[in-house]
């Protein structure tokens, strides 16, 4: 056990912690293209990449001033969209784009402009769903069609220096959707040797590397 005298090698040194105060905390979770109705019928397509599952449940991470999430609680119904990490030059030319209008001022001040056809924007190809009335996004290999369940602001105190609150929403998964050539044939399994997801770390993008191993639940 060393003791704060010790004489560190290189490599402990490298390993020692130091506290850090990082701007966000995106530690790495995939990208996802949320498209929600707008209010006049047409779809809008939010970036984002604050979403997490649980069985049948995806809970996402949404601020407070976003079209998407004036519109998934509105309409109650929308699409995830999980890009391959070809597809982040397009996720990158959504990234300054709103779909509000006016621009919120705090947006407006980091760049973002609007934008009413996030499609045209992007270049990618609207498809229709199944079961919720947003469009899918046809180049994205896998695809959820969802319902929103619940919703709520953060718990606790939200700091003053943060004035953009976010919402935390709650969904049922209804329907996945996924390229043929991702699919164990003959099952309802992805084949994990074929799919990568986009990975968002620190506002940097990624894809996977290696397969390391598995889990000794993985069905295959």
């Amino acid at each position: 056990m060393l003791t704060d005298n010790a004489e560190l090698t290189p490599i402990e040194d490298d390993r020692r912690h130091i506290e850090i105060k990082p701007s966000v905390l995106y530690i790495g979770t995939p990208v996802a293209l949320i498209t929600s109705l707008n209010a006049d019928g047409t779809t809008n397509i939010s970036p984002m990449s604050s979403v997490w599952t649980l069985f049948d449940r995806a809970v996402l991470g949404l601020t407070a001033s976003s079209k998407g999430r004036e519109n998934i609680m509105r309409e109650r119904q929308l699409v995830l969209n999980f890009p391959a990490p070809d597809l982040w030059p397009k996720i990158e030319t959504l990234a300054p784009t709103t779909g509000r209008n006016p621009v919120p001022p705090h947006k407006q001040k980091i760049g973002y402009r609007f934008e009413a056809d996030k499609f045209d924007v992007s270049d990618l190809t609207p498809q229709p769903a199944e079961l919720v009335r947003p469009l899918r996004i046809a180049e994205c290999p896998i695809q959820f069609e969802a319902e929103m369940v619940a919703a709520h602001t953060p718990g606790g105190d939200w700091p003053a220096e943060r004035p953009e609150a976010f919402w935390i929403i709650e969904v049922k998964v209804l329907r996945v959707h996924a390229h043929r050539n991702i699919v164990v044939p003959d099952t309802n399994h992805i084949d994990t040797a074929q799919w990568s997801p986009l990975l968002y770390v620190f506002r940097h993008y990624f894809g996977l590397g290696p397969d390391l191993g598995r889990t000794f639940k993985a069905e295959r």
